[in-house]
Order: C-alpha cells, then sequence, then structure tokens
C-alpha cells in the first residue's frame, strides 16, 4: 500500500532574502562569538537569530509550516517552495494525539526562532526544537524520506495495535526548495524530551559499544549534552512495576522494526528526580483509553496491546515513572533500511573491530541486542 501524498504545496514566506543575506554576510568569527555567548544564556540550546548560519532557512521553514496550515488562503509563490508530504495522513495522525492545529501551527511558525542544539550524531543532518521545546525537527537525505513515507501505513497500523508505543510520533514530512536549489527535506515529531525544564541527564542509547561514548561537559557547565552507551555504564533505570511493561513494550517495537528491515535507531532516554510529592502517586495517574492514532478497533485484547497507566503530564506516551525518577523514552530515526550499503559497512566493521559491538548489524541482531541492553539496565 502505497502513502497518501497529495503532492508539494508552495507558500509563500515574508522574506526569505532578508535571512539569506544575514546568513551569508556572516563570518565564522562572528559565529564562533555568538556560540559562546549562547552556551551561557541557552544551557546548550542555541537560538536561531539573525547572524546564525541557519537563519534564513528556520525563518522559510517557519513561514511554510505557518502557510501550510492556513488550507483555505491561497497563497502565490514568493521565493522559496515548501513540499507537505503524506499531508492528510499526518493531519490525522495530529488530530487522533488531541494536537489542535492551532497550537501546531503556533508552535512551529514564525512566533518565536527555533532552536538548535549541539548533537552528538555523526550524521551531518541539523536538529531544531520549535521555541517551546515541544516539537523536534530534522533534516533528512531524500532516501531516508522515501523510506519513511513508504512505511507509513504499516507504522499507523502499528500504533493503532500498540497505542502506547514507544516509537516517536511523527507528525508531518516536508521538502523544501529555494529558487532553483536543491531540495531540502525535513521531518517533524513531539519531542521526547519535553518537558524538559528539571532533565538531568539525557541519552542516545543503542546497545553497542564501538564510537558509543561522548566527553561529558565539565562539572558546572551549563552546555546539554547526549551522552551515549558507554556514558551509562554501572548505572541503571529503576523502574519498580514499570520494568515488565517497558521490557514488553520494547519486544514489540523492535520486533516491527525489524519486520521493516531498519537498523541503526535509538533508544532516546532522560531522567528527571521526582518531587516528594510526586513519588507514588497513583491520584496523578489516568488510564487513557483513548487510541494513540484513529482507526478500527483491532481484533487485540487491552493486555496484547501493552496498554499501562499513563501520567497525566504533557507528552505521557513518553514519559515513564520509577519509585524515584521520571523517564522519558522514545525509539527514533527509524529510517535506516539494512541494503547492500549497510551490509558492506557490517563487512568493514567486522574486519575493523574485532570482537567488539557496533551499530551495523542486522535487524534481528540490533532488535534483539537492544531489548537484551534494556533488559540489562533495568530494575
Amino acid at each position: 500500500m502505497a502513502a497518501p501524498s497529495p503532492g508539494p504545496r508552495e507558500v509563500l514566506a515574508p522574506s526569505p532574502e532578508a535571512g539569506r543575506r544575514a546568513a551569508t554576510s556572516s563570518s565564522s568569527r562572528r559565529g564562533i562569538l555568538w556560540r559562546l555567548r549562547d552556551k551561557q544564556s541557552r544551557l546548550g540550546l542555541f537560538e536561531i537569530s539573525p547572524g546564525h548560519e541557519l537563519h534564513g532557512l528556520t525563518c522559510m521553514m517557519q513561514a511554510g509550516l505557518w502557510a501550510a496550515t492556513q488550507v483555505s488562503v491561497d497563497h502565490p509563490l514568493m521565493g522559496f517552495e515548501l513540499g507537505t508530504l503524506a499531508g492528510p495522513a499526518f493531519a490525522r495522525l495530529r488530530r487522533s494525539l488531541g494536537l489542535a492545529e492551532e497550537d501546531y501551527q503556533a508552535a512551529l511558525g514564525p512566533g518565536g526562532p527555533y532552536l538548535q542544539f549541539l548533537s552528538t550524531s555523526k550524521s551531518k543532518a541539523s536538529f531544531f526544537l520549535s521555541h517551546d521545546q515541544r516539537f523536534f525537527l530534522k533534516t533528512q537525505r531524500r532516501r531516508e524520506v522515501r523510506v519513511l513515507l513508504t512505511h507509513l501505513p504499516r507504522y499507523v497500523q502499528h500504533l493503532q495495535r500498540h497505542p502506547h508505543s514507544l516509537l516517536a510520533r511523527l507528525l508531518g514530512v516536508h521538502s523544501l526548495r529555494v529558487a532553483q536549489g536543491k531540495k531540502k527535506y525535513f521531518i517533524i515529531m513531539q519531542s521526547v524530551f519535553y518537558p524538559a525544564g528539571r532533565i538531568s541527564e539525557r541519552y542516545d542509547i543503542k546497545g553497542c559499544e564501538v564510537s558509543r561514548w561522548v566527553e561529558p561537559a565539565p562539572e558546572g557547565s551549563p552546555l546539554v549534552l547526549v551522552l551515549k552507551d558507554l556514558n551509562f555504564q554501572g548505572k541503571t533505570i529503576n523502574l519498580g512495576p514499570q520494568r515488565s511493561w517497558l521490557l514488553r513494550q520494547m519486544e514489540l517495537d523492535t520486533t516491527f522494526l525489524r519486520e521493516l528491515n531498519v537498523l541503526d535507531y535509538s533508544l532516546l532516554m532522560a531522567l528527571q528526580c521526582l518531587h516528594e510529592d510526586e513519588r507514588g502517586q497513583g491520584s496523578c495517574l489516568i488510564f487513557r483509553m483513548a487510541r494513540s492514532v484513529q482507526g478500527a478497533q483491532g481484533p487485540e485484547e487491552p493486555e496484547a496491546q501493552n496498554r499501562r497507566l499513563l501520567p497525566d503530564a504533557p507528552n505521557a506516551l513518553h514519559i515513564l515513572d520509577g519509585p524515584e525518577q521520571r523517564y522519558f523514552l522514545g525509539l527514533v530515526d527509524l529510517a535506516t533500511v539494512y541494503g547492500l550499503r549497510k551490509r558492506l559497512e557490517h563487512l568493514w566493521k567486522t574486519l575493523r573491530y574485532p570482537g567488539r559491538t557496533f551499530s551495523t548489524v542486522s535487524p534481528a541482531r540490533y532488535a534483539r541486542r537492544l531489548c537484551q541492553w534494556v533488559e540489562e539496565h533495568t530494575e
């Protein structure tokens, strides 16, 4: 079944030329000074203001996304073209999550600058957050977008069957072309790390060891870093009664990803200490029978769907409370297929790293290993 695709929609930016001129004229020296300044003021998140090298791009993204939700207004072409891919399908996903279009538009539109953070990922993608940090935007390669759209019907079906899945909720896929330039693609999803106010540690887990260490920020530094597997050595995730739910959900979600023949996805995890009055508060939990996405009721019983009590808090699908800490958990980066390129990479890494674990393995082995990591690091 092909993913629905209404085709690109051309929209208008209020002044894309101004943003592009500002980005082009900024020198590398100014960029360095800007980063040093904002490291102190944004706790590691960098406001994309005039002078930032990505200011022009993000201004067009904001203006385009704002216009794309104004479906009743005719927008003449003014300097760039924004494509909305599989628009109706993603609109249904947003509605099923209780996300009002006006809230989505306000968060992603020109009301406030996007935030950039320094990712520890090896990819060449750019990463952004909406100004309220609720939505995450990431640039993608064309082949990755093709994979996501091909798998979209099965992704929706999986969320219908398992409404409390850990899979990141995709909210939109778009393309952006300036004049006759090359198209850029980007995705929008709910941020796993939201609300971020009291988060103390963040991790990106793949269940292996090669290239899975990040040098921590110096003590007292305001810089926010996403750490990796080796940084978590010697630590455990204390979930108490919630552990069995997590192990089962990891099995369900990774089995689905294995069937899609994908690998190299990550379990994002963040830690937040619970306040004294938040610990063991059963009254703060609600059993949400609403589906993650709309659709016909499947044949599965609620037990087979692995439902759970969700905290009555924003982003509840990605939040799991233990006795003393709140954990933010989500599976992201679902577009890497185990094709010829990855098979050759697997052979090369086998020779390059004998006896060590690395990310490029078969989807079955990747899923099994990540589940094993979660089992070994939870109690």
